[in-house]
């Protein structure tokens, strides 16, 4: 009996071309799924928090590896926000409760420079005059792209996330808090604590 020929291949090979091919077409269209999933995974408690890279005083970069280890406030705040003005001072008592090795505040600025102004119109700012006047030890950071904001999906500032020192976020608040209170300086104790 003659084994049927497919353009000059046997027909085994040619099926175990046809499997091959479907291996990695299906591989593919996994690897493209995954890469989806992680691209539109929620910023939210009890996800992982998006890497950063944004601007210290001293024109240095940051990222989040910067804080490996420690516990972290990320929050994205401008000089011409109110709420981020009544909010900071609680901030800055919060701070002071926890050691720099355990504890640290990203303090983001997402101000445009003093001369010009945003994509939505708001002034430029001065972060570090506001810094001073308020008299906030924190580290300012700079991201006057904004890019902050899409990184971690704001829609407005401040906003806040509170991350773990295994790089999880335990919380999440849009618009101002009071960062000193009962509630939340037990829940970074914890953390800090490692429970």
């Amino acid at each position: 009996m003659k084994r049927h020929q497919i353009s000059g291949i046997p027909a085994a090979r040619g099926t175990a071309r046809v499997r091959t091919l479907a291996v990695l077409v299906a591989a593919a269209v996994l690897v493209a799924v995954w890469i989806v999933r992680q691209r539109d995974r929620p910023v939210a408690a009890g996800f992982r928090a998006p890497d950063f890279a944004v601007a210290d005083e001293q024109g240095g970069t940051v990222t989040l590896a910067t804080y490996a280890n420690r516990v972290v406030l990320l929050n994205v705040w401008a000089t011409w926000c109110g709420p981020c003005r009544e909010e900071m001072p609680s901030m800055q008592r919060l701070y002071g409760r926890f050691s720099p090795d355990d504890f640290e505040i990203a303090a983001i600025s997402v101000d445009a420079p003093p001369d010009r102004s945003d994509d939505q119109g708001n002034p430029g700012g001065d972060p570090l005059a506001f810094a001073r006047e308020l008299g906030l030890t924190f580290p300012i950071l700079l991201d006057p792209s904004g890019e902050i904001q899409r990184i971690y999906g704001t829609s407005a500032v401040p906003e806040s996330f509170l991350i773990g020192r295994d790089g999880v976020i335990y919380k999440k608040v849009a618009g101002a808090t009071d960062w000193d209170s009962p509630a939340n300086v037990e829940l970074v104790r914890r953390l800090v604590e490692g429970g």
